[in-house]
């Protein structure tokens, strides 16, 4: 069984992770482990200064989505296949991107199967852009793989000629802009006399989203960093909104 040897890179932050062989459980990195800082105009605090004591710690969970896998084949220290998957974050709050195996051995259909994820915020995080992610694990040669398949929390995408690349489309709005304008669901006419700058639709978003009207009540409260809440006042507009 050959060996799978995890390190993530990324625009928003940096980490290293180990396993000991394909299908084995991931190492994750302690609390506290240094990362790097996070991407200009904000993001994590630097690794010399580390979290503030007390503060939760995040989740690992799959980032909102992946966009593109690229594997490079080198040749060199008895070759090496190098997978690199790019996605997006919903926030600067994620870090220590990585990918994580989930096929033990070679698979039926000789596919390597990978998780892209990190340790989410620990807190409700306002709309802003995507922030862009990566990660890379390289990969013995003589693997028994053909292709390799990357999940993320909304989308999977398989790239089926190794080496090479593929990728996908990103979600159209990241809702950055949405507060204050007008919601309108899938399937429902936009209201009269309100401008096209002025909506927000459903259909253009792409991600998982929980609507709070005046009248819902909240049976419960379960956080969820890859899921857009939109609080809507009575005339339909949009006058909160957070990755929860």
């Amino acid at each position: 069984m050959k060996k799978v040897l995890p390190l993530a890179v990324a625009g928003v932050v940096a980490a290293t992770l180990s396993f000991a062989t394909i299908g084995a459980k991931a190492q994750t990195p302690a609390a506290g482990q240094p990362a790097a800082a996070g991407a200009p105009g904000g993001g994590p605090p630097s690794s010399a200064e580390g979290p503030p004591p007390g503060a939760p710690e995040g989740a690992h969970l799959p980032f909102l989505m992946v966009t593109s896998i690229e594997v490079l084949r080198s040749p060199r220290g008895g070759g090496m296949d190098i997978i690199r998957a790019r996605g997006l974050a919903t926030s600067s709050g994620w870090k220590e991107p990585h990918l994580l195996p989930i096929s033990s051995g070679a698979s039926i259909d000789g596919t390597l199967d990978l998780i892209f994820q990190g340790i989410s915020p620990s807190q409700a995080e306002p709309p802003g852009p995507f922030m862009p992610v990566e990660a890379i694990l390289p990969v013995e040669n003589g693997h028994p793989y053909k292709a390799v398949r990357v999940r993320a929390a909304t989308n999977a995408i398989t790239l089926k000629t190794l080496p090479g690349y593929v990728e996908t489309a990103a979600p159209k709005f990241d809702c950055s802009k949405c507060i204050g304008k007008t919601f309108v669901a899938k399937g429902a006419a936009a209201p009269a006399g309100v401008a096209a700058g002025d909506i927000v639709n459903e259909a253009d978003l792409g991600v998982p989203i929980r609507i709070i009207r005046p009248t819902d009540g909240i049976p419960n409260y379960v956080y969820d960093p890859n899921r857009l809440t939109l609080v809507l006042t009575e005339d339909g507009r949009i006058s909160d909104a957070a990755w929860d």
